[in-house]
């Protein structure tokens, strides 16, 4: 089947064809590093994650473009704030940003450019725009007209007339309010570079325009990032590169936001969850399934219950896999295909909630099968849930989370084991005076808790299992 996409300016889901068969090209809108970064700013990591992931299952050879925005009005002004260089800022936080990445198993991407490495290309670009008419300089800055170019504002479908640009500070010399900045003239303490209009510094929307060109030529796949960035970002991306002579992107795919009280995640609403915070609190790979298994095109609210459901829910997932190792005793290596209901959920539109449902249910066929002490059969939903799990970056028994499960595992297994063993005991206690209601009640909520308990001759064992 045909990988089919959600394009946000064809406003429609649409087959995928690629520019060159069996290749995949994707650009990323990734971090402005003006502070470290909230799980909002980490989910469109992991969605375009498992887009790559399952490009990648299906064959194509993917590259990966992941900028960051090193410099920008934000950092200039933390700067100010801290009293640091603007360069510190933007590099203790591009480290935290890529920490983030590794610590939730997001691969890393083919290329990172930063947006400070890449001004001979943006000159190259405000050039040629000035010489075919479409931006212009004016005290030092450069302006993209809008107004030059006829197919402005068609992905967020906008009106002209009703438009408001963001304002910019020091933007001087606008022959329309609505025009852009690209290039920023330069101001007292701010960084500034050389260029035939003066020294300044970058534009934010300029950046990626020309590192998309630099990294994938003049016409690539697909161009990624949230929905906040449709406007203004993407528009005066589309209008710098289309302007300027590039077919630029064929497909358009954004993500939903992680809100809380229904606002979305940022720093200035002050209701950011960091991640180097959350990974304290929770598993890294509980966090990715949180953060990952909701459809990326949906909105994901925040809430310490979705965490614990997220949390034990995986166990579940968790708990068969590690059964069937002590069953056969050593590690069964993922089948070489996903089930069919699991490629056409991919398939159609990254359908990973629908594709989650078919895991759950081969893990539940898997302790079927091990409940008739059928081996082969446990063996091979194991390997049908491994390759489903390394599709989506969860496969506990991959080198990147094996040692934070054994780690975790060794740490929180003992703790678990008293607590349920107190539990336990209090049965015990009312199987001794013949209090079966209170002994099957307490059974029957740790059962509701994700735990499986069995009596044998040596008394009580418990493990986590199916619900």
């Amino acid at each position: 089947m045909t990988i089919r996409l959600y394009d946000t300016d064809a406003r429609q889901i649409r087959d995928f064809v690629p520019l060159t068969a069996g290749c995949v090209s994707i650009y990323l809108c990734g971090a402005t590093v003006q502070a470290a970064p909230h799980i909002g700013h980490i989910r469109s990591g992991l969605n375009f994650d498992i887009m790559r992931r399952w490009f990648a299952h299906r064959g194509y050879d993917v590259t990966f473009i992941r900028n960051v925005t090193d410099i920008d009005d934000k950092i200039i002004a933390k700067a100010a704030e801290q009293g640091r260089p603007w360069w510190s800022i933007g590099y203790a936080n591009e480290r935290a940003f890529n920490d983030g990445y590794t610590a939730l198993g997001c691969l890393p991407p083919t290329y990172e450019p930063r947006a400070t490495g890449h001004v001979t290309e943006m000159v190259e670009m405000m050039q040629g725009l000035i010489e075919r008419g479409h931006a212009y300089e004016a005290d030092g800055n450069v302006y993209f007209d809008v107004r030059s170019f006829p197919g402005y504002l068609q992905l967020s479908r906008q009106e002209l007339d009703n438009l408001r640009q963001p304002a910019g500070d020091g933007e001087t010399g606008k022959r329309d309010e609505r025009d852009f900045a690209m290039w920023k003239s330069a101001k007292p303490g701010e960084p500034t570079w050389s260029t035939p209009w003066g020294p300044g510094r970058p534009g934010w929307h300029l950046e990626c325009s020309a590192m998309a060109h630099k990294y994938l030529g003049s016409a690539f796949d697909i161009h990624g990032g949230g929905l906040d960035l449709i406007f203004p970002h993407h528009e005066n991306e589309i209008a710098q590169a289309k302007a300027f002579g590039d077919e630029f992107a064929r497909y358009w795919v954004h993500n939903a936001w992680v809100t809380m009280a229904g606002d979305k995640m940022s720093k200035s609403l002050g209701n950011s969850v960091l991640v180097s915070e959350m990974v304290k609190k929770w598993r890294p790979i509980v966090l990715r399934y949180y953060l990952g298994t909701p459809h990326y095109r949906s909105m994901i609210e925040y809430s310490e219950e979705s965490l614990r459901e997220a949390e034990s829910a995986f166990a579940r997932i968790e708990g068969f896999v590690q059964r069937v190792i002590e069953k056969t005793g050593s590690a069964v290596e993922p089948a070489a295909e996903v089930p069919p209901a699991f490629a056409e959920a991919m398939d159609d539109d990254l359908g990973v909630p629908q594709a989650l449902a078919v895991v759950h249910t081969t893990v539940r066929q898997g302790n079927s099968a091990l409940a008739a002490d059928d081996k082969e059969a446990a063996v091979a939903r194991l390997a049908e849930v491994r390759a489903m799990l390394g599709v989506l970056g969860l496969d506990p028994l991959d080198p990147h989370w094996a040692g934070e499960s054994a780690e975790r595992g060794e740490d929180l297994h003992g703790v678990v084991d008293s607590l349920v063993r107190l539990v336990l005991d209090q049965r015990e206690a009312a199987r001794t005076r013949k209090d079966w209601a209170t002994a099957d009640a307490i059974r029957d909520q740790l059962n509701q808790s994700g735990l499986s308990i069995e009596d044998g001759p040596q008394g009580p064992r418990w493990s986590l299992g199916p619900r």
